[in-house]
Order: C-alpha cells, then structure tokens, then sequence
C-alpha cells in the first residue's frame, strides 16, 4: 500500500514538472491593447491565434491551455491590471501546482531597443510595476522573464504617456517578426529549458 502511494505521488510530482505557465503582462480594456506596455498580452495573443486555441475568463485572468508534446502550457493574461499581476501569477501557480522554475513571465522592457529580446532567470524589477509585484508575491527575485524591448525614445516627463501609447505604424509592421519568434522562444523555453533558450535568442 505504501509503495503504491509513494509510485502515486511521485507520478502526480513528474506531471507537475511537465507543466509551464507562460504569463503576459499588461493591462485589460480595449484602450491599452495595442500599447507598448501591453507585449505581453500580444505576444500570447498571437501564440494563441497561431495554434487555433482561444483564451476563457476565469479568476483573476483569462486563462488558456495548450499542449506540446506532453508537455501542457497554461497562459495566463492577469486581470488585475499591472500593479497586482503577481497576485494572479501567484494564485495559477498554486492553482496549477506548477513550480518557480516553470514560469515564464513575458513583459515589455524600456532598457531594450524597439523589438530586442533578453531572457533572465533573475533579477530586479527594473521599475517595472508588474514585476515589482510579481517579485513581492513570489518573494524572490529568481524566476524566469522574457523582456521585449519597447525601447525609451521620449522625452523627459513623457514616460506614462510612452509606455501607454500605441505602436507606431513602423513598429506594427516590424513586430510581425519579432511576434514569430516570441512564438519560438515560448516553445523553446519549454522543451529545451531556459539556458538553451537564452543561449539561441539573446540578443537576436
């Protein structure tokens, strides 16, 4: 009887390891969707259109799944708009069961050039509020984030107003690439792991 609870346990631990939550941050509403500080929903969005599956609200996100050669991706939009997206990060990643070293949080990065790609395993918040949240829920700064660039091309004072503005029609038309790749990253980042991941796309 022990046996077979142990053999039990550590099966339901092995599908725990083979699950992924992929979160996109930005903010709901129609008025912030094609926004510079809205990549993350977009990058998710066009993964999403890409693979024919289709995002449900649920608590504290909309929430989608998918599945990669055994592998099941949960993608997550939070809802809580930027400031609280570690509270839903938080909640799916106990809902899910699926361990720090299984998250992908995908956010925009002014630091980057327009279009410029960093994955971490670690890190500071870099001003950024939703990872700033992210890191107080979690309570560390070790976990796995994919930064797009949205570059800082505005002038002093200007920062809200850049970040919650729209991509130039220039922009638009280059991110269709760049969202082509964010798609490989994603797969990469689950099959072949975070070093190999980071080793193939920084700086690409």
């Amino acid at each position: 009887m022990f046996k077979w609870l142990l053999a039990f346990f550590n099966a339901k631990e092995k599908d725990n390891m083979k699950k992924y939550l992929i979160v996109g941050l930005g903010n709901i509403g129609e008025k912030y969707e094609n926004t510079r500080h809205n990549i993350g929903f977009k990058i998710l969005n066009h993964y999403a259109s890409s693979n024919n599956f289709t995002f449900k609200t649920d608590k504290l996100g909309d929430i989608a799944y998918h599945k990669i050669k055994g592998r099941t991706l949960v993608f997550l939009k939070p809802s809580t708009y930027m400031n609280l997206s570690g509270k839903a990060i938080k909640y799916w990643m106990n809902k899910e069961k699926i361990p720090l070293d299984n998250l992908l949080v995908v956010t925009d990065d002014l630091n980057l050039s327009f279009g410029a790609i960093r994955l971490k395993s670690k890190g500071s918040d870099g001003g950024h509020n939703g990872l700033k949240d992210t890191q107080e829920k979690l309570q560390t700064t070790k976990y796995n984030r994919f930064r797009f660039g949205i570059s800082s091309d505005f002038s002093k004072g200007r920062q809200v107003d850049y970040v919650l503005g729209n991509w130039s029609e220039e922009e638009n038309d280059s991110l269709k690439e760049r969202l082509k790749i964010s798609n490989q990253i994603i797969e990469s980042f689950v099959l072949s792991g975070l070093k190999n991941t980071m080793n193939d796309y920084n700086g690409k």
